[in-house]
């Protein structure tokens, strides 16, 4: 254990080691990626998708061994129970840092299938990381605004179909695709600016979940629910990496997804959006409610 270490010091050794992961999994991942790339045969893309997925399971092992090295965290997780390995789940999660995709990873890898988060497209830019996540077939958001489609109504539906594609590749292995309804990071200020009714939680957004379920609701065995609390204040990535965060608590729940929402058109048809809306909705309440029921706790603990 590194944390005996001044934290400045422990942060730097564990920069340099994701630094050093990062390069050495992206070379492995290029020379599988290119002739994924260049020989698109069915037969051949499936057993290189393995590969690539053998690839990202043994580069987040990697990114657990860092963690274990330079932290000192309580763990409190419960909901491990009973997951499957080869089964197809939808993902989803409360989202407050950086921090929460290496929790996810760290806990549920080799678990569940390989989780593939949603990104926007923008990010396919980020030096190596952008690669990574084409390679391994992320699916990336076609996000465009509401005033951008006033001016271009032509493009209305095109970001729907794209990401379609990208979520039917995941047809041939088991996946995780992970979506995190709030689109974007927890912060007081946007939750002010959206005057959010919910008291740790931003407004959940359902078009990309009744998207996930419109391209493979008949494979996903469950949706898996996630909520990450931690009780000493969320930690930014870099107090992250100086191993500062003493607590992680999370909570996960395996849920049956109502059979009138694994299919529908979530664009088209106003009756099928409200019933996801209200659906996406409750669950949000429920984690609302968690979340402040586990900070009562922690706080009661200290």
């Amino acid at each position: 254990m590194l944390n005996v270490l001044p934290s400045f010091l422990v942060g730097a050794i564990a920069s340099l080691l994701l630094a050093v992961n990062v390069l050495a999994w992206v070379s492995l991942l290029f020379v599988v990626a290119v002739p994924k790339f260049l020989l698109p045969f069915p037969p051949l893309t499936r057993v290189l998708n393995r590969v690539l997925h053998w690839i990202g399971e043994n580069w987040i092992a990697c990114n657990s061994a860092w963690m274990s090295l330079t932290q000192r965290t309580e763990w409190d997780v419960r909901g491990l129970e009973g997951l499957n390995y080869h089964g197809w789940y939808l993902v989803v999660s409360n989202h407050q840092t950086w921090v929460d995709i290496f929790v996810m990873q760290h806990l549920l890898n080799r678990r569940i299938p390989l989780l593939k988060f949603f990104i926007k497209r923008e990010l396919i830019k980020v030096p190596l990381m952008g690669f990574a996540w084409w390679a391994l077939d992320f699916p990336f958001l076609y996000r465009h605004s509401a005033a951008y489609l006033e001016k271009h109504p032509e493009q209305r539906g095109k970001d729907y179909e794209a990401t379609r594609r990208a979520c039917a590749k995941f047809a041939t292995i088991s996946t995780s695709v992970m979506n995190f309804l709030e689109g974007t990071r927890f912060t007081p200020a946007k939750h002010a600016r959206q005057q959010s009714e919910y008291r740790h939680l931003l407004r959940p957004k359902a078009g990309g979940l009744a998207l996930a379920l419109s391209a493979l609701g008949d494979k996903f065995h469950s949706l898996l629910d996630i909520t990450i609390v931690y009780p000493d204040g969320i930690p930014t990535f870099w107090e992250f990496l100086c191993g500062k965060v003493r607590r992680i608590t999370v909570r996960m729940r395996t849920l049956e997804v109502p059979q009138e929402l694994m299919e529908g058109d979530y664009e088209g048809d106003p009756a099928f959006r409200d019933a996801m809306h209200r659906w996406v909705q409750r669950l949000w309440e429920e984690k609302d409610g968690q979340i402040e029921a586990l900070l009562a706790e922690a706080r009661a603990r200290s």
